[in-house]
């Protein structure tokens, strides 16, 4: 049975800021109340009348969970005082509260609202201090107003501050006249958000305004699927599916866009030119602008580098074959150079080379790496220090409103990087922004040497960075191509390069770390999956359980990354009793549980403590890909703690779920620039166009000291023979060497 109770706000003792969830004690005639529930936004001091029923708490107690409410404007003296000496009004303590309601006594909201002035005539306040008492008053009215409006649109509170600071009074105006310009103008509002407003608002389903913000989420979906732009016919026919209209009905209002300049087009294939949205044309041809301004040659003698070359093989106690020596001697002579090659090749010993020269230059070094896995093992082999890309440039909390992102570097052209070479490993997984962003803070005259593996799945977010600039010809190249010694005992590496170049690979388990379990039906792999991770590898390879990773090729179906995950939580960390767990959205997060970032996120702080609970590093940023231990589920204050590399700690409130999946099984595709002791790949059937050489290939080489393939062994064939890979539009390639011809005219 519900019951009805009115009161004072007279303590806040919890709130969660993006989802309105708060803990508060309310006053009333005859007790106090610990309440629960979703409040939009509401201060100690209101006074509420509250719709809900008693609950018994574990661990606190009974408690009024709240099922609706209403703001009562405060009508008498006592209710206004006590409203005034919370603090909702910034300035005003319960002494001057008292002051004013004795003066004004049941006027006083009036005169806060409608003679501000008059507040003066109180003792202890001034003309300015009573001005800035009534817009307080004033904004406060606002923002309760705006949360009530927009939350009968499913808006979180978080949002719902976002949309008021920006549009203030206005808001109401513009929600029920356009609101897709909320997914223009305010960082994470989507286009379905605004779409399902739309809906509620009643606006027609071919409103000019629907079709331009469909065309636009289209060209962001294409994004996230790696494109840099779409062709026209492509763009139109992606746009009629996400709005459910023919994509003629498109062209008129593309024209629109185009004239604005929120989409740029540039030339394609004969009548279906290039359409990007603008701010992904200018990174990719200010990336092309600055690669050419970098790419210059310094003229060292041949003589002098021979000599100098003999010299640092002696100090590193190595021989270094042709290749390596070409890509010595081209490192010296660049501004930008580009070093490739498959596992087994000798990029480190090369890289290594590569630094020993230039620290006899006498010359300052910069390491990188795109994350924290790859930079670690870059300083493990290289002994000299390497960073993440994103904590060289220095991350900043902000939004970088004037190259239109969604994230800000403090290292940039108005502040370089302080170095004479730079080096970054792991190219193939760098996209076009953090390409851009990297280049931005890269001073002319510092060479830069890029290095990866080309044959690699290409980034997660859009572009073909390493793939375009190799195939310009513009820079200078090195492919590494003979496998050592020591790598040709590995029957992980030899198959990659089998399995690169299209030669079957031996699958009768006379290896010692490469095997083939060969199962023809789905749940009989999925147990063959779980018998190999807790109890068979662990002592062959020496890693724990959570070592072992499962590389997928699908999302989907019964061996997907959504159904695996299911089963092998329940086998690897099953529910018990001093195990807290939280369900979002259909999936279950335990402590214990292994789980991966599946975007960007810039905002997410995190901090390193010593063994003794001091923190003694901060930083920002966790971003795709990256996987940690779910270490605490804090079920009151309503968020998760997860450890991630390097002890990077993170608080996730419940409302950011979904940006987290467990990671017992990961695709393909999220395990670039990871390395893991043991890999198990299930494969038995899918799409053609996915099931690729390409794949197979970085799949394997993500292992170090085992690759179980377990399925069909005439999939693993088929996929080796099958070439073809996902088309990925990027014009990168195009621009650098449009720039580099206009270069060399000029000269």
């Amino acid at each position: 049975m519900e019951e009805v109770f009115e009161g004072y706000v007279e303590k806040i003792i919890f709130r969660n800021a993006e989802n309105g969830y708060t803990v508060l004690t309310l006053s009333t005639k005859e007790d106090e109340l610990t309440c629960v529930g979703t409040f939009t936004f509401i201060g100690e001091g209101e006074f509420l009348s509250m719709t809900g029923g008693f609950i018994a708490h574990p661990v606190y107690g009974e408690q009024f969970q709240v099922k609706s409410y209403e703001i009562k404007e405060p009508e008498n003296i006592v209710a206004m005082e006590r409203y005034l000496g919370s603090g909702a009004i910034r300035g005003i303590g319960p002494a001057l509260a008292a002051r004013i309601v004795k003066k004004f006594k049941t006027d006083t909201f009036r005169i806060i609202d409608e003679e501000p002035e008059r507040l003066a005539q109180v003792k202890g306040i001034s003309e300015k201090m009573a001005q800035d008492f009534a817009v307080q008053f004033e904004e406060k009215r606002g923002m309760r107003n705006a949360m009530v409006f927009l939350q009968q649109y499913g808006i979180t509170t978080g949002l719902a501050v976002k949309i008021y600071q920006k549009y203030g009074d206005k808001m109401q105006e513009i929600v029920k006249e356009n609101p897709y310009r909320l997914a223009e103008d305010i960082h994470g509002v989507g286009f379905k958000i605004a779409d399902d407003i739309a809906s509620k608002v009643g606006i027609r389903q071919d409103s000019s305004h629907r079709l331009r913000a469909g065309i636009l989420y289209a060209l962001s979906q294409a994004a996230g699927s790696g494109h840099v732009f779409l062709p026209q016919k492509e763009l139109l026919y992606q746009t009629s599916l996400i709005l459910g209209i023919p994509a003629a009905s498109l062209t008129e209002i593309l024209g629109e866009l185009q004239i604005e300049r929120k989409v740029i087009f540039s030339k394609g294939e004969e009548d279906d030119p290039r359409v990007y949205a603008a701010n992904y044309y200018y990174m990719e041809l200010n990336t092309a602008r600055m690669l050419i301004d970098l790419n210059v040659s310094y003229d060292l003698s041949e003589a002098e580098l021979a000599v100098k070359l003999a010299g640092l093989q002696k100090d590193l106690n190595v021989k270094l074959d042709e290749h390596q020596a070409q890509a010595v001697i081209a490192a010296a002579q660049s501004g930008v150079f580009l070093l490739t090659g498959g596992p087994g090749t000798g990029k480190t010993t090369t890289i290594n080379a590569i630094i020993r020269f230039f620290e006899t230059e006498g010359m300052e070094i910069l390491l990188a790496a795109p994350t924290g896995r790859a930079a670690k093992r870059m300083k493990e082999t290289t002994g000299h220090e390497a960073s993440t890309i994103h904590r060289l440039l220095e991350l900043s909390h902000g939004i970088d409103t004037a190259n239109d992102s969604a994230v800000r570097f403090e290292r940039n052209e108005g502040n370089p990087l302080e170095t004479d070479v730079l080096i970054i490993d792991e190219v193939s997984m760098v996209d076009i922004s953090l390409m851009h962003a990297l280049l931005r803070a890269v001073l002319v005259g510092t060479r830069v040497i890029f290095v990866g593996d080309v044959n690699q799945l290409p980034s997660v977010g859009p572009g073909n960075v390493l793939h375009d600039m190799i195939c310009s010809s513009v820079f200078p190249v090195v492919r590494l191509t003979k496998i050592f010694r020591q790598a040709s005992e590995s029957d992980i590496i030899v198959n990659a390069h089998k399995i690169n170049a299209g030669e079957q690979i031996r699958l009768d388990n006379k290896s010692k770390d490469f095997f083939m379990l060969k199962r023809e039906d789905a749940n009989v792999i999925t147990g063959v999956l779980i018998a190999l991770i807790r109890d068979k590898l662990p002592r062959y390879v020496k890693a724990t359980s959570y070592d072992i990773q499962v590389l997928t090729p699908m999302r989907k179906g019964e061996l997907g990354v959504e159904r695996l995950n299911q089963v092998l939580q329940q086998y690897l960390n099953p529910p018990a009793p001093d195990k807290k767990e939280k369900e979002f959205h259909q999936t279950i997060f335990r402590e214990g549980d292994k789980v991966m970032q599946i975007k960007n996120n810039y905002q997410l702080a995190w901090e390193i403590k010593s063994r003794y609970g001091v923190t003694v590093e901060t930083g920002g940023g966790i971003f795709n890909g990256d996987t940690g231990i779910i270490r605490g589920i804090n079920l009151f204050a309503e968020h998760i703690i997860i450890e991630f590399d390097e002890g990077r700690m993170v608080e996730y409130p419940f409302s950011q779920l979904e940006e987290l999946e467990l990671a017992y099984a990961v695709t393909i595709h999220k395990s670039q620039g990871s390395e893991y002791p043991a890999v198990l790949l299930p494969v038995l059937n899918g799409p053609r166009m996915l099931f690729n050489r390409n794949l197979l290939y970085t799949a394997v080489t993500r292992a170090k000291k085992c690759v179980t393939i377990v399925g069909s062994d005439r999939m693993v064939q088929a996929m080796i023979e099958n070439e073809s890979e996902q088309k990925r539009y990027s014009g990168l390639m195009d621009c650098i060497q449009e720039m580099a011809e206009m270069e060399s005219e000029i000269k």
